[in-house]
């Protein structure tokens, strides 16, 4: 029997700040003699919110408690109390993941968002969610074209390039509409430092098209460099904040770019360059002149809002019963899921260790390793894919969830290669999407419980 779910995403962004409501239908996908399989089977757009400038206390500081009274005036004007939300996910993007009282931000929401998936995103995460948000990995697997995707907003643009609707690398660039901001009398208030060396706007001159063009273009030119539409020069370098990786390198012959973000909405609809008090109406403008929209190009289903999360579900199931758990207090909360795919387990050792490496780092907080396994592996594969994982590692906890039955073999081929000390929980039979988040819980018999936290994206 279908159930409904009142379900509420936020996203808290270095520019705008903004809630939906949505109404989730779970059916159950399991036959009755098995252990339930929640899924999402429909997504209704109840309520959107209109979109705010988040508050800051100057330029360092996100007001919390202006969150919670944009929260407090949405719930009121969507007709609903946090009584009545069953599920959803607040999500903290850009630079105000990185403000020192994001945390001061969460308590402040913890009425409305009991138990909701909660996450600051970094820039990788950020990619992903805008990506999938936008449209551009359905895209993707559709046409089956490479996409590079382009979420430009405030501070940052994130980019993740995409073939056949995987996300194969991201990266993230200091390119955004509000490194410059101005007042209502056109003066200057505010110069990103990571225009430092590249351009020579200071606070208090007065602001002009002339005047703002010039790094709008700059700006621009470092978007066609890492589209490979450029030569690229030591500006992308300058720019590129490498906290998400490095700079995808496309086919420019073959890839298609795609845009969200706020700066996205004024690439095709011409607004007056005072519009937002920043430099992102003539950011768009030379968005729309530039290489990136001579060829195939597309605007996301959704540009403004596309990292906003319609929800997170939450799905209880059992592991398979051939678990490993060792050294490993549980229960664990809200653990991030990074995905390792069926050709990539197939790598060497030190391949598959540098790449779980890779993907680790790019994470704040201990992840799963979500990978399909190997149906009926042999010794010497079990122990291959062991030694790749204990690699990667470096000293993190090892969190292991396998499609296939062979969790207690790895587990015990990964605890022969790891310090007697290391945390280890092998699972097995779960499937898990990228984006995603586990709760593993006490034993129930020979399994362990397991909370799935999927975020569903308006598609």
């Amino acid at each position: 029997m279908a159930e409904r779910l009142c379900s509420v995403g936020l996203d808290v962004g270095t520019t705008s700040t903004q809630l939906v409501v949505s109404e989730l239908t779970v059916e159950n996908q399991a036959s009755s003699f098995a252990v339930p399989q929640l899924q999402i089977t429909q997504r209704q757009l109840r309520y959107q919110s209109e979109v705010y400038f988040t508050p800051l206390i100057g330029e360092g500081l996100v007001d919390g408690a202006g969150i919670r009274e944009i929260v407090e005036k949405e719930y009121a004007r969507a007709g609903i109390c946090p009584g009545d939300v069953d599920t959803g996910a607040v999500i903290i993007t850009g630079e105000t993941s990185r403000r020192e009282n994001a945390r001061q931000v969460l308590d402040a929401l913890s009425a409305f968002a009991g138990e909701f998936v909660v996450a600051t995103a970094g820039p990788h995460l950020e990619s992903v969610l805008a990506a999938k948000g936008a449209g551009a990995t359905d895209f993707s697997e559709k046409t089956g074209k490479q996409v590079l995707h382009m979420d430009i907003g405030g501070g940052t643009s994130n980019l993740a390039l995409i073939e056949n609707g995987n996300i194969m690398s991201t990266a993230c660039l200091n390119v955004g509409g509000r490194l410059v901001k101005f007042d209502e009398q056109d003066r200057i208030t505010y110069v990103s430092p990571a225009l430092k060396e590249l351009c020579k706007l200071t606070v208090g001159q007065i602001a002009t098209p002339e005047a703002l063009r010039p790094v709008a273009k700059l700006l621009t030119e470092a978007l066609e460099m890492a589209a490979g539409l450029r030569e690229v020069t030591s500006l992308l370098e300058k720019l590129n904040t490498r906290e998400a990786g490095d700079v995808p390198k496309p086919p420019a012959e073959r890839v298609v770019v795609s845009f969200s973000g706020g700066v996205a909405d004024c690439i095709e609809t011409t607004r007056g360059w005072r519009s937002f008090g920043d430099l992102g109406p003539i950011l768009g403008e030379e968005i729309r002149k530039s290489r990136l929209c001579q060829g195939q190009y597309r605007l996301g289903d959704h540009t403004i809002r596309a990292t906003v999360i319609g929800a997170g579900c939450h799905s209880v199931r059992l592991s398979g019963s051939t678990v490993f758990c060792r050294n490993v207090r549980l229960p664990l909360k809200n653990l991030p899921v990074v995905q390792v795919t069926s050709a990539e387990q197939e790598l060497t050792p030190e391949e598959l260790g540098n790449l779980v490496e890779s993907r680790l780092s790019q994470q704040d907080t201990d992840s799963v390793l979500a990978l399909p396994g190997f149906s009926s592996p042999g010794y010497h594969r079990v122990v291959a894919l062991a030694e790749g994982l204990s690699r990667g590692l470096g000293g993190r906890p090892a969190y292991v969830a396998l499609e296939q039955d062979m969790a207690k073999a790895l587990g015990q081929a990964m605890a022969l290669r790891l310090p007697k000390e290391a945390g280890i929980v092998c699972l097995d039979s779960l499937k898990l999407s990228p984006g995603s988040y586990l709760d593993i819980g006490e034993p129930v018999g020979p399994a362990l419980p397991v909370v799935i936290k999927t975020l569903v994206l308006q598609q």
